[in-house]
């Protein structure tokens, strides 16, 4: 798990050379597609701006805003990674953005069938994000947690450094399933559904946004987050499977 994180690390700050005209948007890895055609069509329409995009678990995102990345954009797959950063004052005016939900994703030619969370143990090896950061392991966790299952489950289930990760073990074959987002299940060719999690049995998958205080593009930062409330990116979203986050009125 070590080396993969300091993998995870080194392409990240890769990905972080930019040049001064651009922006840089660290995203949750369940959001690649999305974000990138978002990103995409803000450079269209925003004459001549660049946004671009990081992906990589939130977890590492923040550890990397942090130690002082040059990130504009942070989009979190949960609230905790989001209020962890906020409370250190790196970043500013978070709300949310999406919502998600979880599924249970199996091999397509697999006869496995999944109908609760207790078909779960039926199962030899099961691929989830790592449940001590990466935010899909997190609630993953928080659903066998509440059903009863997790000690009984735990052993069998193989963390992964991000919720891509976990999708492409079941699609290598190297596990009988994972536990990612509906987002995810809907961009893989080799996996199928085989259960829903009921909304009411995890907590509330939200992802907020916000923009890095220590931004030195704060107006071009600020347009890009205008644009991913645009009816536009909203398109893109939906069609991607995310649910649209109701943002609180304000007080």
């Amino acid at each position: 798990m070590k080396n993969t994180i300091l993998r995870a690390l080194a392409l990240l700050a890769t990905g972080l050379i930019a040049h001064a005209d651009e922006i840089r948007v660290a995203a949750a890895a369940s959001l690649t597609e999305a974000v990138t055609e978002i990103a995409n069509a803000y450079g269209k329409e925003a004459g001549g701006n660049k946004a671009t995009p990081v992906f990589a678990a939130s977890n590492v995102l923040a550890r990397q805003i942090e130690e002082g990345a040059p990130i504009d954009v942070f989009i979190s797959a949960d609230e905790a990674n989001m209020t962890k950063v906020e409370k250190a004052s790196l970043v500013k005016d978070s709300a949310p953005l999406l919502t998600n939900s979880l599924v249970v994703v199996v091999p397509n030619d697999s006869p496995t069938k999944v109908g609760s969370a207790a078909d779960l143990d039926g199962l030899k090896r099961i691929a989830i994000g790592d449940p001590a950061a990466v935010p899909a392991g997190v609630y993953a966790k928080a659903w066998l947690t509440k059903a009863g299952l997790w000690e009984k489950i735990q052993p069998k289930t193989v963390p992964s450094e991000n919720v891509r990760a976990a999708l492409a073990a079941v699609e290598a074959g190297n596990v009988d399933a994972a536990i990612v987002y509906k987002t995810d299940a809907a961009v893989s060719k080799k996996t199928k559904v085989a259960w829903t999690v009921p909304a009411t049995d995890v907590p509330a998958i939200v992802y907020p946004v916000a923009i890095c205080t220590a931004s030195k593009h704060a107006e071009d930062a600020k347009k890009f987050v205008a644009f991913l409330q645009s009816a536009k990116a909203t398109e893109i979203f939906k069609a991607r499977g995310f649910g649209i986050a109701e943002v609180p009125a304000a007080k």
